[in-house]
């Protein structure tokens, strides 16, 4: 199985814009929370978080299909392809079946929304607790491209209670705060 440095590399060869790196970083993170919680293999979990959005950049119209194409050929395992294949269910038609398919489609939208959330707050994600979240979820024109309906539709694949699933994906990324810059001390530097 390849390692998360050669899949970091990978990433880095693939992917050029900052904000699409932090993304699947922050997805890495909440994948292998997850993973933690219920017992899974955090390395082969966050193969499929670090790597989901692989080919967004690249090829926008087959996405994931050429990643997995290429994931395949690399070695990487069936978990992760066919769970970064489940992710966009709505075009591959390969629907989330396993723990780490269900888990890759809760944290995908929602680490983007908390990520969202951090960027406008004073203190970033040191303070930030669900009930802010789901008020940015909420409001519709606040990170405008994080699918509402993928927020829920994980939700339910998770089975989880909302606000314990929010809370989890703030833990997980919090592990991560300082690469994601989203500390409040990262920020106010930014502000200035």
């Amino acid at each position: 199985m390849p390692s998360r440095e050669e899949a970091v590399a990978l990433l880095e060869s693939w992917v050029e814009n900052e904000g699409l790196r932090k993304h699947m970083i922050a997805v890495e993170a909440a994948v292998r929370h997850y993973a933690a919680l219920r017992g899974a293999d955090p390395e082969v979990w966050g193969l499929a978080g670090l790597l989901h959005d692989l080919d967004w950049e690249k090829y926008p119209e087959e996405h994931p299909l050429r990643a997995v194409e290429h994931l395949k050929e690399l070695g990487y395992p069936e978990e992760v392809t066919h769970a970064i294949l489940a992710h966009r269910s709505d075009f591959t038609g390969v629907e989330p079946e396993t723990e780490l398919d269900r888990v890759l489609v809760a944290c995908d939208e929602l680490s983007g929304l908390v990520y969202a959330c951090c960027l406008v707050r004073p203190n970033g994600i040191d303070d930030l607790k669900p009930k802010s979240v789901v008020k940015k979820l909420k409001d519709k024109t606040f990170a405008a491209g994080v699918s509402r309906e993928e927020v829920q539709r994980g939700i339910e694949l998770i089975g989880l209670e909302r606000n314990e699933h929010i809370q989890n994906v703030i833990d997980a990324l919090r592990g991560v705060a300082e690469e994601l810059e989203i500390r409040g001390e990262d920020l106010a530097g930014a502000r200035r």
